[in-house]
C-alpha cells in the first residue's frame, strides 16, 4: 500500500544515529569500557528520563508501571493502540545496539507517525531488565507485566548481585511493587505490537539481507548437569582408582554439540558455564555444573533435552559417579501473528531494498506480549553477528529503515 506521506530516511538515519549515540555516553552507563546499566541504577534512570524528554517532545504522555517499565502513547491510557518497543538496559559486557536500537526506532517510529499529520495511535514499552543483569532473570519486565512470575519469587528469589530482593531493590527506587499484578493493564488496548531489534547473528549480513521479518520465536530450555564424584589427588591417585566427575561432563559437552546437528530443525546446544570443585590442578575434580542452553523454533531443543539428559545419566553411572539434571526454565516456542508477518513483509518488499522472513535465535522481550496481543518483529543486520559486547555495531540506515517498514504496516493493519 502506498504510504499517504514522504518519509526521509536520511533524517530518520540521522535522529537514530544521534539518539544512539547520546545513550552511549558516559551519564548512561556505569562503565567507558562497555555499556553497563540495569534496573534502579542512575544510569539506567538517565535513560529513561532522555526517552521521556524525546517523547514527551512530540506530544506523548509518558509514565512507569508499577515496577519501572516505561510506557508512552499519544492516546489515553487504554485506549486502543498499536504497541512499539524493546528494552533499553545492557548485559554486563554490553554495546550500543541491543535493545537500545529497538526503543530508538520505536522512538523514531512515533516522530514519523506525528509528523505525518494522521491520527496513528500507538504506544511505546520500554520494558524493565530484559538482559537480566540486574537481577539474574531473563525478561523480568515483560514478565512481570504479562504475569509469569509470582509475588513469591519477587521477594525471595530474584535477587540483585548483593542478595537485595527485586521486591525490596523496587520499593527503594520509590516504585510500587506490591502493585506489581497491574501491570498487565498496560497492554490494554493494544491492537498488534512489534519489536524491532538487532539480529544477534550473522544471518542477514551473510545473506545479504538489510531486513528480517521474523515469524517464530524460540523455545529454549535451560539447566545444569550436576556430576558427583569424589576429589582424589591427582599425583597418587591411579587412573583406575578415579571417579573423575569431569569425565561424563565432557562426554555429554561433546555429545550436546553431535546431537544439535543431528536433530538439525533450527536446534542449536550451548554449555557455556563449567564449574568444577574444588578447581584444583593438583586434585582430581569432585563434583561438575555444566550449563545447557538449548533452542529453537520447531521442537528440536525439547528433543535435545530429553536425549542429552538421559546420555548423561547413563555416561555418568558407567563410570561411577553421580548425576542429577536441575532445569531452570523452559519456555515454548513462539509463533508471529501471521497478519503482521504479512503486512510487515508487503512494507519490506514494497520498499525494493532486500529482506529476508526467517526465525529469531534468540529470546525478546515480544515472547510475552505474544500471550495477549497479536505480535510481530523486524531485525536489523549486525556486524558479524557480535552482541553481548561492545564491538556491537549496526547501521543506523536499516535502522531508519526498519521504521519506515514498521510505521507502513501499522497504517496498513489499521486502514
Amino acid at each position: 500500500m502506498a504510504k499517504p506521506f514522504t518519509i526521509d530516511r536520511d533524517r530518520s538515519t540521522q535522529r537514530i544515529e544521534n539518539d544512539i549515540e547520546t545513550l552511549a555516553g558516559p551519564d548512561f552507563t556505569e562503565s567507558d569500557e562497555a555499556i553497563r546499566r540495569y534496573a534502579y541504577t542512575p544510569q539506567y534512570e538517565n535513560t529513561l528520563q532522555y526517552f521521556t524528554r524525546e517523547l514527551e517532545k512530540i506530544g506523548f504522555s509518558v509514565w512507569r508501571d508499577p515496577v519501572g517499565t516505561l510506557i508512552a502513547s499519544n492516546v489515553p491510557k487504554g485506549s486502543p493502540a498499536f504497541g512499539i518497543g524493546s528494552h533499553c538496559d545492557s548485559n554486563r559486557n554490553g554495546g550500543k545496539y541491543d535493545g537500545t536500537l529497538g526503543v530508538v526506532t520505536a522512538l523514531e517510529v512515533c516522530r514519523l507517525a506525528q509528523e505525518s499529520g494522521q491520527h496513528i495511535p500507538l504506544r511505546l514499552i520500554s520494558f524493565l531488565e530484559e538482559e537480566g543483569s540486574g537481577f539474574g532473570q531473563m525478561l523480568l519486565g515483560s514478565r512481570i507485566m504479562l504475569q509469569r512470575v509470582t509475588e513469591e519469587e519477587l521477594k525471595t528469589t530474584i535477587l540483585a548481585p548483593d542478595g537485595t530482593s527485586f521486591w525490596d531493590s523496587a520499593k527503594a527506587a520509590g516504585y510500587e511493587p506490591e502493585h506489581w499484578q497491574e501491570s498487565i493493564s498496560e497492554i490494554d488496548g493494544l491492537t498488534g505490537w512489534i519489536e524491532v531489534h538487532i539480529e544477534q547473528g550473522r544471518v542477514l549480513q551473510d545473506t545479504g539481507n538489510r531486513i528480517g521479518v521474523v515469524h517464530a520465536l524460540p523455545g529454549y530450555v535451560h539447566g545444569d548437569f550436576h556430576f558427583t564424584g569424589r576429589a582424589d589427588h591427582a599425583g597418587a591417585t591411579p587412573m583406575d582408582f578415579r571417579v573423575d566427575a569431569v569425565i561424563p561432563a565432557a562426554e555429554t559437552i561433546l555429545e550436546v554439540e553431535r546431537l544439535a546437528n543431528e536433530i538439525g530443525k533450527t536446534t542449536v546446544g550451548t554449555t557455556s558455564e563449567l564449574e568444577t570443585h574444588p578447581c584444583l590442578i593438583n586434585v582430581v575434580p569432585g563434583s561438575v555444573r555444566v550449563s545447557l542452553d538449548t533452542r529453537s523454533v520447531t521442537g528440536g531443543h525439547v528433543e535435545l533435552r530429553d536425549h542429552i539428559v538421559q546420555y548423561a545419566k547413563e555416561r555418568a553411572e558407567a563410570r561411577g559417579v553421580g548425576f542429577e539434571w536441575v532445569e531452570r526454565q523452559s519456555l515454548p516456542i513462539t509463533p508471529m501473528n501471521d497478519g503482521i508477518v504479512e503486512a510487515l513483509r508487503a512494507e519490506a518488499e514494497a520498499t525494493g531494498e532486500p529482506f529476508l522472513v526467517m526465525p529469531s535465535g534468540a529470546a525478546h522481550d515480544t515472547m510475552c506480549v505474544a500471550d495477549k496481543v497479536p505480535t510481530a518483529m523486524v531485525f536489523v543486520p549486525c556486524v558479524d553477528g557480535l552482541s553481548h559486547t561492545p564491538l556491537e555495531d549496526s547501521d543506523t540506515r536499516d535502522a531508519a529503515l526498519a521504521a519506515e517498514i514498521v510505521l507502513g504496516a501499522i497504517i496498513a493493519l489499521n486502514a
